[in-house]
């Protein structure tokens, strides 16, 4: 039995941001799927980075080895985002969403850290692979929210996990799955699984033959559904190219690079241009002749200046037409930032132009910057665009709602103090021990070799006292 994959990759910016900050890749050993986070370029960058040592890992790679091959490129990914975090202080805070299957001969490595997911059609059925690292699912984890709950909590966004300046030592969910023939899977980012359910996932999944199709089907899906976000989707089909039907063309193995990652790969290039003649003189290529020297032409009539000077002023007229055209916009913007203590809704964009500010704050709120969450104290500081001002007081209600959660909680006097935590476990006393044995993830998780234990200091946010 020779496997091979049948794949196709799509990424959209969607309807309201104003760049892509996912990056994804499809190749015959490798899908992969990042989610940049940290301003407008920390995540463009972030996401390129991840997929960007990932992609070294699209050849055979020894099954003995492909697991540990496949986070130690995770974690060199992280250590370049943490190197370029240092050495680009307008970078600090940038980090991504990683989601990635290595295939070797007839088996997957699955690597997993923060809110991108894999899901897996199976004879029919359709499962979601992957956990979220989140604020929320932590929640349901501990039977603090259902599931109807979850899906409208104001935090479902926040990470608890992420590769990048954020987590200096990442814990990754890494597993090892057989590869069988008719598998399909399907990667994505937070853009697609946010707002298209896992019923109507695994419906188009099933019904839509063609993975082209299929991952364009998707894509618009979460386009009619509003589109808040970026969308990158992945679908990959696992073959037996020793049983393709007569005539049926084995599947191509020519990667596909989408989002941030497939603008940074593919720069264009001057074609034209001083360096470009010179180039071209250097290889002895002749360009035009030029004109004889004795040779000369009646000199033209004078022209009258007027009709260049009336065309300057018609620019100049359309050219500030323009500019007051785009201020007027953009006092119709709002977004959320902070005046340094407390978080505030400002009127405009978040640039000035030269010493003309383009925005004003509107309302001052009584959430104080310290109050948040780590993770959204940094988006505060770096602002949260809205399209509107019913959805930047959206926006200050759930940073008030994260706030409140975060708020230390004091014992009455007389109570009995919160039970330690262990130091050497990360668990509270008595608590489950994480050595206990996982259960088996959908798709039939293989078990790892025996590794190392990683342990990270456990999130602030969102703990209860």
């Amino acid at each position: 039995m020779t496997i091979a994959l049948r794949y196709a990759a799509r990424s959209d910016v969607g309807l309201v941001r104003s760049n892509n900050q996912d990056s994804g890749y499809a190749g015959s050993h490798l899908l992969a799927v990042a989610d940049g986070m940290g301003g407008h370029a920390g995540g463009d960058v972030a996401s390129s980075v991840a997929i960007g040592r990932l992609m070294r890992l699209d050849s055979e790679t020894p099954a003995s080895d492909m697991v540990a091959a496949l986070e130690q490129t995770v974690l060199d990914a992280n250590q370049e985002i943490l190197r370029r975090a240092r050495d680009e202080p307008q970078l600090a805070g940038l980090g991504t969403t990683i989601t990635a299957l290595l295939r070797t001969e007839g088996k997957f490595a699955l690597a997993h850290i923060g809110d991108s997911r894999a899901y897996l059609l199976r004879d029919g059925e359709t499962t979601q692979v992957t956990k979220d690292h989140t604020f929320v699912q932590r929640l349901l984890d501990e039977g603090r929210l259902t599931e109807e709950e979850a899906e409208r909590h104001p935090q479902r966004s926040v990470l608890m996990r992420v590769l990048g300046d954020v987590d200096a030592d990442p814990e990754l969910d890494l597993s090892l799955r057989p590869a069988h023939v008719g598998d399909r899977w399907m990667l994505c980012s937070d853009g697609l699984s946010g707002l298209v359910s896992l019923e109507t996932i695994g419906r188009t999944m099933q019904e839509i033959e063609d993975p082209d199709e299929c991952a364009d089907a998707l894509v618009q899906m979460a386009l009619k559904g509003g589109g808040p976000d970026n969308i990158t989707c992945i679908i990959a089909d696992v073959l037996d190219l020793d049983r393709l039907p007569r005539g049926v063309e084995p599947p191509s193995t020519a990667p596909q690079i989408v989002g941030s990652a497939a603008r940074t790969r593919h720069q264009p290039t001057a074609a034209s241009g001083p360096a470009a003649k010179a180039a071209a003189l250097t290889r002895g290529e002749a360009e035009a002749p030029y004109a004889d020297e004795d040779f000369s032409e009646e000199e033209p009539p004078r022209r009258s200046p007027w009709p260049a000077l009336v065309t300057l002023a018609l620019l100049l007229a359309v050219v500030a037409g323009a500019l007051w055209s785009a201020y007027a916009w953009s006092q119709k913007q709002f977004f959320v930032g902070t005046d340094g203590t407390h978080v505030v809704i400002y009127q405009g964009l978040a640039q000035d132009l030269g010493p003309i500010p383009l925005s004003s704050p509107v309302e001052v709120t009584d959430i104080e910057l310290e109050q948040l969450p780590p993770i959204m104290r940094d988006q505060v500081q770096r602002t949260i665009s809205t399209p509107d001002r019913d959805a930047a007081e959206e926006v200050v209600m759930r940073l008030q709602n994260a706030a409140e959660l975060a708020a230390p909680t004091t014992p009455p006097p007389g109570t009995e103090e919160p039970t330690e935590t262990d130091s050497t476990t990360g668990t509270p006393d008595g608590g489950a021990s994480p050595s206990e044995p996982a259960e088996e993830a959908p798709g039939g998780v293989e078990p790892l070799p025996e590794r190392p234990e990683r342990t990270a200091t456990p999130p602030d946010e969102g703990e209860s006292s």
